[in-house]
């Protein structure tokens, strides 16, 4: 019980309690949001011809992606990632008012992000010899590290929106 009266005689809680970021679910609107800002940047730069041979290395490696050159050309698989990008954005977007468009967004955001994660063990060079090796990274592996950790967010979100829609 002392914890409690001095957590909330605290100031700094009593501040942070008036100014919101105590909020219920402040959190999930946040990692939501930032997720649709993150698709709509990362879609935007596949229309551009200097995206298109920035992603050689990682579509040409990528164990779950490597199809789209065969089937797209460059420009087309750059402009295939753009589009789902974009989609998989509106979608967690829309995720805000409706749960279910929400759960979709979350799907192929996971998708998404399963397939960017798998490259890393098999990209070129990933791991600098010279330091001895796994785990000390190189070239465009640091890149994709960043994918982990979306990847979660994206696995919160599915859960998230799967038990609010459940309680509705």
């Amino acid at each position: 019980m002392t914890t409690l009266a001095n957590t909330a005689q605290n100031p700094l809680v009593r501040v942070l309690e008036r100014s919101g970021l105590l909020a219920e679910d402040l959190d999930y609107h946040v990692v939501r949001a930032s997720m649709v800002i993150m698709f709509f940047f990362f879609g935007y730069q596949k229309w551009f011809p200097y995206e298109f041979e920035r992603l050689v290395p990682f579509i040409s490696n990528g164990p779950l992606i490597w199809w789209l050159y065969p089937v797209f050309g460059h420009a087309g698989a750059s402009y295939f990632l753009g589009a789902s990008e974009w989609t998989f954005g509106s979608l967690l977007l829309a995720g805000f008012w409706d749960k279910r468009l929400g759960v979709l967004g979350s799907l192929g955001s996971t998708g998404t992000l399963i397939a960017t994660v798998t490259i890393i063990p098999f990209m070129p060079e990933g791991w600098d010899i010279a330091a001895g090796g796994f785990p000390a990274m190189t070239g465009n592996v640091p890149f994709l590290m960043k994918d982990v950790v979306l990847l979660a967010v994206s696995f919160y979100l599915l859960r998230q929106d799967l038990v609010r829609l459940t309680r509705q």
